[in-house]
């Protein structure tokens, strides 16, 4: 019985939907329509007569499976057709596990699964007892912090078959958090005793005994003829080889996904499943690719294009406007602050136009000074539950402050004391034992005024000489800042110099990132009081306001405050993305890091960030010109200039206006030189790309050392030591290996009066 296809199915969409019997790898950008093609390719396969019992359909998760079945359940509308079994690896996992229990492979276990809150309560458990004396005060306090972590810890172990110590070298830990291993072996006892299983489980436990046993790789194999897997660029280890196992060598798979939105990784996802392993393991698949998107116009199409174009680990796919899809506006703001630029932008929307935009970040604390600007102008927004920068430990902590300098103790009963000064002497950590450290804020809490003079008067000889220092230098800047008239920020940053307040932060987090999340959400802090030109009292009772109208935001629609990472799969008719500077996108390495391998990944993070619009996307970056690059985070990111946006901004208009007209033109001009990118595109779309009279150069492609970021070519020149390629960056310098065999490091900072980039690079 034929198949009758919808017209509007594109030639891509029908090619994989009528395929032969082979394994296939699908490259599908975001907004093809993957799904919907699939669906279809399920009913062509039924319609051919294939048994609907023998096709395995599995799913990223329990939301992207209910959306296909819905979406399959109407495409064979009107059909008698039997569909086929629609699963998540998780409930796959799951049902092989009872089926090895049943055969005597593993153990029974409790039908309870574990829920998050049993885990975390274990985890809890296991930190008060594993975490060493000197972390004990800080776990306390950062409890949900050192909780998820660790949490977090165990699951990732389980994505792979590696030892948790080998794990914990990956995910580049600091020395002192090694108790991570052992809690991962002591939590293992427990649940084993208890003959539990968590979500994780349903995948490892099974996967490390048909891995362990050979046996138990003929009994689940050959059992399908055909397996359709969805969001393979989401794969971790452990569902590779899961797959692998259950297609054995009868199974013809079909893997759907777009390498180029590979930003699971810290869940244990790597591209190289999709780009490299599948095709090894699968006896040469055929390739196709679903590359028109329906969801954003030729200008953000471009955008994306241009800039994923620089990863060298992907399949080189350009993703296309359909023809159909409406015109996306696209708008670039320099500016030194992005609350402004983002009030402004909010302004010029109508209610309901708010109600259906997102601002997307790198990480929360740039959300700090946008949150606040929000909750000061009554501007309603939408944030995740647990999130909120008046609700982090720095905001409490910087309260406890102004209420500790501001006078205001003698109005504040004892037990609120008591939390103020467990949040000073945490801020940052005074080095004291736990037991010790509660005793002393019990101490200052019985006082209402003058504790620095309570810290100068203490026996400083009793104490290790650490925490004396630290303890000292305390009471000192309480002393000086005590009744301070001056500027809440200036306030702010006396203390934090003072007290070497960023150093503990730094050397208390658990990873890179947090330590960075935790400096900056209190300079995001000082930043927005800085702009109110306050005191401390005034800044007090400012920030108790917000915080009270912020409580009143949980009920409200308004604007949507998210992470990058949390929004894959979504989009919005807007999307605003601040912060497009150094430091942030792409994220600053770690001395450790692999730079090539970070930059390709941050790079996949704003490809996805770019492609969640529908009608009009605003990119806020830096202040771009001729400066040296003292705060390097204070330069436009270097994404900026590969996002090519004037010659994006033109070609997409031109390229929108000639889908309605009639006949197309042969060419079009442009003002900017164009890119490969460009003319592969305009090519596709049926045009060739001729420049004006004065369109000789292209200034987005000149030299990046006018943002003073010479170090982000590949290949420099250095007016004493010749021509060398970068082969490692760290924060504030990188390192340099030339062609006379030196390698040398170079700070950041004079970078751009050596260094020249060696033309074409890019």
């Amino acid at each position: 019985m034929p198949t009758d296809l919808p017209d509007y199915l594109t030639d891509e969409q029908r090619a994989i939907i009528t395929a032969g019997n082979e394994h296939v790898v699908i490259t599908a950008v975001a907004g093809s329509g993957k799904t919907s093609t699939l669906a279809w390719r399920i009913r062509y396969l039924l319609e051919q007569g294939q048994n609907p019992s023998r096709i395995l359909v599995l799913m990223f998760n329990r939301s992207a499976r209910v959306d296909f079945e819905r979406k399959l359940a109407n495409v064979t509308q009107g059909t008698s057709l039997a569909l086929p079994e629609v699963r998540t690896f998780h409930s796959m996992g799951l049902r092989l596990y009872r089926r090895f229990i049943r055969e005597g492979y593993l153990p029974a276990f409790s039908e309870a699964i574990l829920t998050e809150q049993e885990i975390n309560f274990q985890v809890w458990l296991l930190l008060r007892r594993l975490v060493p004396e000197e972390l004990q005060e800080e776990v306390r306090r950062s409890k949900k912090e050192y909780v998820e972590t660790a949490s977090g810890f165990i699951d990732r172990v389980k994505t792979t078959l590696s030892p948790a110590d080998v794990v914990f070298e990956e995910l580049g830990y600091e020395p002192k958090h090694r108790y991570l291993v052992d809690l991962f072996h002591s939590f293992e006892q427990w649940r084993k005793a208890e003959s539990r299983i968590s979500f994780a489980d349903m995948l490892y436990e099974p996967v490390m005994a048909i891995h362990q046993n050979p046996p138990l790789q003929t009994l689940v194999a050959n059992k399908m003829d055909l397996i359709l897997v969805d969001e393979y660029q989401d794969t971790n280890e452990i569902q590779h080889l899961l797959l692998g196992y259950v297609a054995g060598d009868r199974a013809r798979v079909t893997v759907v996904g777009d390498p180029d939105q590979t930003i699971y990784e810290f869940r244990g996802a790597r591209p190289e499943f999709i780009l490299n392993r599948f095709s090894a393991e699968y006896d040469r698949p055929l390739e196709q690719t679903l590359s028109y998107s329906f969801r954003y116009g030729h200008r953000v199409a471009l955008l994306a294009n241009h800039l994923i174009s620089n990863n060298q680990g992907r399949r080189d796919v350009l993703c296309h406007a359909h023809d159909t899809t409406p015109e996306t506006g696209i708008s670039l703001y320099e500016h030194e602050s992005d609350p402004t630029t983002v009030l402004s932008i909010l302004d010029s929307l109508s209610p309901q136009a708010r109600n259906e935009t997102a601002i997307l970040f790198r990480v929360w604390s740039q959300s700090v000074a946008i949150e606040l600007q929000l909750l000061a102008r009554q501007i309603p927004y939408r944030i995740d539950k647990g999130k909120g920068a008046l609700f982090s430990r720095e905001a409490e902590a910087v309260t406890a402050l102004l209420q500790v300098t501001t006078g205001n103790l003698a109005n504040t009963p004892e037990s609120d004391r008591l939390t103020l000064a467990r949040a000073l002497l945490t801020f940052p950590h005074v080095g004291l034992k736990a037991p010790e450290l509660a005793q002393l804020a019990g101490f200052l809490a019985r006082f209402d005024a003058h504790w620095g003079d309570r810290l100068q008067a203490m026996d400083f000889d009793a104490l290790t000489p650490m925490a004396g220092k630290k303890l000292k230098r305390l009471g000192e800047v309480l002393q000086q800042l005590q009744d301070f008239s001056g500027p809440v920020a200036e306030l702010i940053r006396r203390y934090a110099e003072h007290t070497e307040l960023y150093e503990g932060l730094r050397s208390l987090a658990m990873t890179h990132e947090a330590a960075s999340e935790r400096v900056d959400t209190v300079k995001g802090l000082q930043g927005y009081l800085a702009g109110l030109g306050m005191s401390g009292s005034e800044a007090l009772a400012h920030l108790r306001s917000l915080r009270q109208e912020a409580h009143q935001h949980t009920a409200r629609g308004g604007v949507l405050m998210s992470t990058i990472h949390r929004t894959k799969g979504l989009e919005w008719p807007t999307v605003i993305l601040p912060g497009l500077q150094e430091k942030y996108l792409p994220y600053s390495p770690r001395q450790s890091d692999d730079v090539i391998a970070l930059l390709e990944s941050e790079r996949r993070l704003l490809y996805v960030a770019i492609t969640r619009t529908r009608h009009q996307l605003h990119l806020i970056t830096r202040v771009s010109g001729p400066r040296p690059a003292v705060d390097t985070g204070q330069v436009p990111s270097r994404f900026i200039r590969e996002l090519r946006f004037e010659l994006s901004d033109q070609l997409g208009s031109q390229l929108h206006t000639l889908a309605s007209t009639a006949p197309k033109p042969a060419s079009l001009e442009l003002a900017v030189a164009p890119s490969p990118v460009s003319e592969r595109y305009a090519k596709r779309a049926g045009v060739v790309i001729t420049l004006t009279g004065s369109a000789e150069t292209d200034s987005e492609a000149g030299n990046a050392g006018e943002h003073g970021m010479v170090w982000s070519h590949g290949r420099l020149n250095h007016a004493v030591f010749g021509h060398g390629k970068v082969i490692r960056e760290e924060e504030s310098s990188f390192e340099v290996s030339f062609d006379t065999g030196q390698t040398l490091n170079f700070s950041k900072q004079t970078a751009h009066l050596y260094f020249k980039p060696v033309s074409g690079q890019y």
